[in-house]
């Protein structure tokens, strides 16, 4: 079935708001006991905690937070040997069908530490979105101007007042004087506004 039909489904009874929430997840179909089906390749597997043979497919949820209610309204089959793409050209493809194509009112998106790359956090800033994610413990950050040298992101001292608010850094390969606030000793929510951080 092609993603559109999704959309089709979901279009009439969508109900938008501004600050609307788009979340992306990915998950792999376990086909491990399949001889030959389509689509199907070696990738790790969350749920199974290793590499299986599975069937990826990256979905989109819409969330009205303010209704509290939620819509799968995207998805995309992650085959790389057939397209060439990589687990994060579906997210932008989504993300640009949303924002050029197919015009949805969001103003965040929430996405899990898979995709929390520079290339793709800097592509959300850029449509003027603000996203959250967690980092990866050994996430490499700086939260010193400089000195000393990048260090994982477990590893950074927290004083009382950032443990309850955040701390800023800066992600190491991202652009000089462009700090993110993370938020959460234990999660490392990494989050920001476009406009401004958040």
């Amino acid at each position: 079935m092609p993603p559109r039909y999704i959309w089709e489904s979901v279009k009439p009874h969508l109900e938008q708001t501004s600050n609307g929430y788009i979340i992306f997840d990915d998950t792999v179909l376990d086909k491990r006991h399949a001889q030959k089906i389509a689509l199907t390749q070696r990738q790790y597997s969350g749920n199974a905690h290793t590499t299986i043979n599975g069937i990826g497919v990256v979905t989109c949820v819409y969330v009205n937070p303010e209704l509290d209610r939620y819509w799968v309204i995207d998805f995309r089959i992650y085959d790389k040997q057939g397209d060439g793409k990589s687990k994060l050209d579906p997210v932008r493809d989504m993300l640009d069908v949303f924002v050029n194509s197919r015009p949805v009112a969001f103003s965040t998106v929430l996405m899990d530490s898979w995709y929390a790359t520079k290339v793709l956090m800097l592509f959300i800033e850029n449509l003027s979105k603000k996203y959250y994610c967690p980092l990866k413990r050994n996430r490499l950050v700086d939260d010193s101007n400089g000195t000393p040298p990048y260090q994982r992101v477990d590893s950074l001292e927290w004083s009382d007042t950032e443990q309850q608010s955040s701390k800023r850094v800066k992600l190491n390969k991202f652009p000089k004087n462009h700090n993110l606030p993370i938020k959460g000793i234990s999660t490392k929510i990494c989050g920001r506004d476009s406009k401004k951080t958040v």
